[in-house]
């Protein structure tokens, strides 16, 4: 593995941080803009979910409503539908971060989670 102890001292090191710096932060406006939406139930409940982590939408098929006894059923669904959209959401980021990573020449082993992902 490479030492990376003089790393920024490489020639035109600073200038690839800075492009670094600038494409995290568009990356992370972009973040905040991806909603996914999960589902549980087949599609009986939907929990629309934002970048952030924020539910913004939940829906919920009319064919479930009924008496108190499918109230258990009901809530167990919006919290599958909601751990779906979570699962979805860390898939969506860890893509969008792997993508700008790729464009930036690090020292080898510094993100070894980029370094086996095709191009």
């Amino acid at each position: 593995m490479q030492d990376n102890t003089d790393f920024m001292n490489q020639p035109g090191m600073k200038d690839n941080m800075k492009e670094l710096l600038a494409n995290m932060q568009k990356t992370q406006k972009a973040i905040q803009e991806i909603k996914v939406i999960g589902e549980a139930g087949g599609g009986l409940v939907k929990i629309t979910m934002n970048g952030t982590h924020e539910t913004m939408e939940v829906k919920i098929s009319p064919t479930l409503f009924g008496d108190d006894d499918e109230k258990d059923m009901l809530e167990d669904l919006i919290l599958s539908a909601n751990n779906d959209a979570a699962k979805k959401l860390e898939v969506a980021i860890k893509d969008k971060m792997v993508n700008i990573a790729k464009d930036i020449k690090l020292p080898k082993g510094l993100m070894p989670e980029i370094e086996n992902t095709d191009n």
